[in-house]
């Protein structure tokens, strides 16, 4: 898959282009992904995606911005997976806020991209104070000569949109934002040094650092499964602050292992959060404490086993 970037933006072939953050890639981002592949392939045209980076809503209002589902590189892959052939990664900042929508057509649609079709949703939005949608498209299409197909929300009456799976993720239910998603949500992080506090008790974690804008899923303890070393691994996680050793300890990603031996410092790590098991407590004692973690790797590991990530397509 070609990614242009404001360094390189020409296509070299003309474009059929969808246009958005596409947050999480769910659902709903597939069902128009699949119609941009199928509206490209009777233009003849290479299907393309234009995305922001970072998500405008993080310079727009920095203070309100959710965070972000998945990180661009993500983003990239299900792109391809999804059958997207070329991906438009525009910078944005304050000087391209301020771009009318007429211009950013004009420049990047037309201009950069030689779009011969646009694919819009019911939501997309775009220039400056998000004017423009699929009326400014419409408007645009006879004097340049690109042909507007609307594609309707995937959902019905209650519209897939990455604002219901942040609220799961928030909710600690895996269950829903997976069925939102089409496919569990996958944290991606690197492996950081800690404390070693898991390996001083017999459970070492490797320690996920996120990006600041990460959406999280709320305090507990999960099963899950992890991508380490070219495989998926079943997986006791913990999002919290370790309440049992620390009054107001930092915000950790922890991801236990079960029976795995090796250096994973540095690495990349991608983790599916597939069931909330528990939220996180205090135990009156260590061997309480050490009771209940091995209850939760057992629980997670009998979940893992009913795990089948080739069923997903957009798991790696």
């Amino acid at each position: 898959m070609l990614v242009l970037t404001d360094a390189a933006p020409q296509s070299p072939r003309p474009t059929a282009v969808a246009l958005g953050v596409f947050d999480g890639v769910h659902r709903g981002h597939q069902d128009l992904i699949a119609r941009l592949v199928t509206l490209a392939a009777a233009h003849d045209a290479q299907p393309t995606i234009i995305t922001f980076s970072p998500d405008p809503a993080r310079v727009l209002a920095p203070l309100t911005a959710p965070g972000v589902i998945a990180t661009l590189e993500q983003r990239l892959e299900w792109f391809g997976e999804l059958g997207v052939t070329q991906v438009r990664v525009l910078s944005f900042d304050e000087e391209s806020a301020n771009e009318s929508a007429d211009d950013f057509i004009a420049r990047v649609v037309v201009g950069e991209l030689g779009a011969v079709a646009v694919l819009a949703g019911d939501d997309t939005h775009f220039g400056r104070d998000r004017s423009g949608g699929v009326a400014s498209l419409m408007a645009a299409a006879d004097h340049f000569g690109f042909v507007v197909e609307q594609c309707p929300s995937f959902g019905g009456d209650t519209r897939v949109s990455s604002s219901l799976v942040r609220a799961a993720l928030r909710a600690g239910e895996c269950e829903t934002a997976s069925a939102l998603l089409g496919r569990p949500f996958v944290l991606r992080g690197t492996v950081v040094h800690g404390d070693h506090r898991g390996r001083e008790i017999g459970f070492p974690t490797a320690n996920l650092l996120t990006a600041d804008d990460q959406v999280l899923p709320s305090l507990g303890i999960y099963a899950g499964a992890a991508h380490v070393q070219g495989a998926w691994r079943a997986a006791a996680i913990s999002v919290g602050k370790r309440p049992h050793f620390y009054d107001d300890g930092a915000l950790l990603v922890e991801v236990h292992l079960p029976q795995f031996q090796g250096d994973l410092y540095g690495t990349s790590m991608d983790v599916a959060f597939l069931h909330r098991l528990r939220g996180e407590a205090a135990f009156v004692s260590l061997e309480e404490l050490l009771e209940q973690i091995g209850r939760d790797v057992a629980e997670s590991q009998g979940i893992f086993e009913k795990f089948t990530p080739e069923s997903s397509r957009l798991l790696r």
